[in-house]
């Protein structure tokens, strides 16, 4: 980015507006000069930029983690510039080692559609997907020759390949490393080339894939992109990385009662951060809340509450996180059962294995989750806790059931 532009005033504090908005929440720009040139130029030339995002569509369910890199995106979009929506379905056959400790399973080309319809529906809850662009990268990988990937393969090293923490340690270990494993850098990289985007988005973890981009970007002749990166939030467990494997997640699909169950447990410690990184409340807001926590003047348990009350209002509207809210004061603050339980009528036999009747009744998966369930103490009959894991159960006049602290259902006689 040789040239030089001569700004106005006024497109002087554009540029610092935009900067200065940009930059909120972000861990790292690579680098940062760079970043700064690309915001004047579009200021100038009223030529949006190209903004990054590549999506390996192994996992379909988008949760609280994922949104920090959406929001930011939104922020790009809110300033006019352009989208880049970039589906992997041509990496997704290999999946992202980043952070695994192993070879990943390769997904079929139906799983990998699938996922990634649910991932352009979910995205569209923060984005305007009207306005965003979706790329599949099978469009220019797959009719790449052999000779194209061998001359895309001579512009990175074994040893830098290595540098990969991930690659680093199953190394070290003795853990195997399959050769295709380290086409998904090059090929995440080269996406970068084919679509020459100026600016990509990802967590801390992406770093080496983000710098890729610019490394083939500069290898292929073409201007280098700006690496920007955005922190990880812990999950509910307030020590791993959210995750739906590790379970410490909030999903935004999820129902708003869920959603709000799931917030009271974020650790006390790590509001703050889902306040910052996972909503859009302003800055100035976030501060006083900051404060008020600091002095007293903010009970923890409120905070909380309000925070999942957003959640549930950013995905499902306002009346639904009023209603989240009640519920939780109902049946959680209160101790009382919820007004709306839902109901079914029992068509069995009575009486009936208390597995078999969740099972059944399709409030827990599998046998042995029910079993698990109950030796957990989290099955509850008239707000009774079921202890015998062979109970049979008379259904009689009907009772209440209950799978954990927030799954009832009514159960009637036929």
């Amino acid at each position: 980015m040789e040239k030089e532009y001569t700004l106005t005033v006024e497109q002087q504090a554009e540029v610092e507006r935009q900067i200065a908005y940009l930059q909120r929440g972000v861990v790292e720009i690579v680098p940062e000069a760079d970043f700064r040139k690309k915001i004047e130029k579009s200021v100038v030339t009223g030529k949006p930029l190209k903004i990054k995002l590549g999506m390996d569509p192994s996992a379909p369910d988008v949760h609280i983690g994922h949104t920090v890199v959406l929001h930011k995106l939104r922020q790009f979009q809110e300033l006019g510039h352009e989208i880049q929506m970039l589906i992997g379905d041509f990496t997704g056959r290999i999946g992202d080692p980043t952070g695994k400790s192993e070879t990943r399973k390769q997904l079929t080309d139906e799983e990998v559609k699938k996922n990634a319809e649910t991932y352009v529906e979910q995205y569209g809850k923060i984005l305007d997907m009207d306005k965003a662009k979706i790329y599949y990268n099978s469009e220019w990988l797959k009719p790449l020759t052999f000779e194209d990937v061998v001359k895309l393969a001579g512009n990175m090293t074994v040893a830098r390949m290595l540098e990969r923490d991930d690659f680093e340690k199953r190394y070290k270990s003795g853990q195997p490393i399959s050769v295709h494993e380290f086409f998904y850098p090059l090929m995440q990289g080269y996406d970068s080339v084919a679509l020459e985007s100026d600016i990509e988005v990802g967590g801390t973890d992406q770093k080496f894939n983000l710098l890729m981009g610019r490394h083939l970007q500069e290898a292929y002749g073409k201007e280098k992109q700006v690496a920007l990166t955005l922190p990880l939030i812990e999950g509910l467990d307030g020590e791993r990385k959210m995750s739906k494997s590790l379970g410490n997640y909030i999903g935004i699909d999820e129902e708003p009662n869920e959603m709000f169950g799931k917030s009271m447990s974020i650790p006390d410690e790590l509001m703050i951060k889902y306040y910052k990184l996972a909503t859009d409340l302003s800055l100035e807001e976030i501060a006083q809340l900051e404060v008020g926590l600091k002095d007293g003047s903010v009970h923890p348990r409120d905070a909380k509450m309000n925070l999942g009350a957003k959640f549930v209002e950013m995905y499902h509207g306002e009346e639904a996180a009023q209603e989240a809210r009640t519920y939780f004061e109902t049946v959680f603050q209160k101790r009382a059962l919820p007004t709306d339980i839902p109901e079914t009528t029992w068509e069995g036999s009575s009486p009936v294995w208390i597995v078999d009747l969740l099972v059944d009744l399709n409030m827990l998966g599998s046998k042995g989750e029910a079993r698990r369930m109950i030796q957990n103490g989290g099955v509850k009959i008239n707000e009774e806790k079921v202890e015998d894991v062979q109970l049979q159960v008379e259904i009689g006049s009907g009772f209440v059931l209950q799978v954990g602290k927030r799954k009832f259902m009514k159960v009637n006689p036929k």
